[in-house]
């Protein structure tokens, strides 16, 4: 098994604590079918030349996916995420998250499932714009 605190960059995690990495690491395991589906289509650097990690801790986040090298978060959002608590939540989130240097892109898992092709050609235009 890795050691996550071996040679990584610091910003890696950017300071994520013991429990969120435990977190990330529990919700790897399952996954939505939305994220199963798009992981198949991120892993191995298959979109673009680009490396994602999945349920990846970040200060005290976890992104559904994380491509280190541009900064740039993934978001696959259910239908939980039209309710207006979490929109603010996840409005608050992004915020949150570009003030720490990541910029996020969400998707519905609608969209993941009706258009993939579509998904991955934005995810690589926001990549190539860093």
């Amino acid at each position: 098994m890795a050691n996550i605190d071996k040679a990584y960059p610091a910003t890696l995690h950017y300071n994520a604590s013991p429990f969120t990495r435990t977190q990330a690491k529990t919700l790897r395991k399952p996954g939505t079918d939305a994220e199963i589906r798009l992981w198949k289509e991120l892993r191995n650097r298959r979109c673009g030349g680009l490396k994602f990690r999945r349920q990846h801790p970040y200060n005290r986040f976890i992104l559904d996916f994380y491509c280190h090298e541009k900064g740039l978060a993934v978001e696959v959002d259910g239908g939980i995420h039209n309710n207006p608590e979490v929109i603010e939540h996840d409005t608050n989130r992004t915020f949150e998250l570009e003030n720490l240097g990541v910029r996020i892109i969400r998707f519905k898992n609608e969209e993941v499932f009706r258009n993939i092709d579509e998904v991955l050609m934005r995810i690589i235009q926001v990549a190539e714009t860093s």
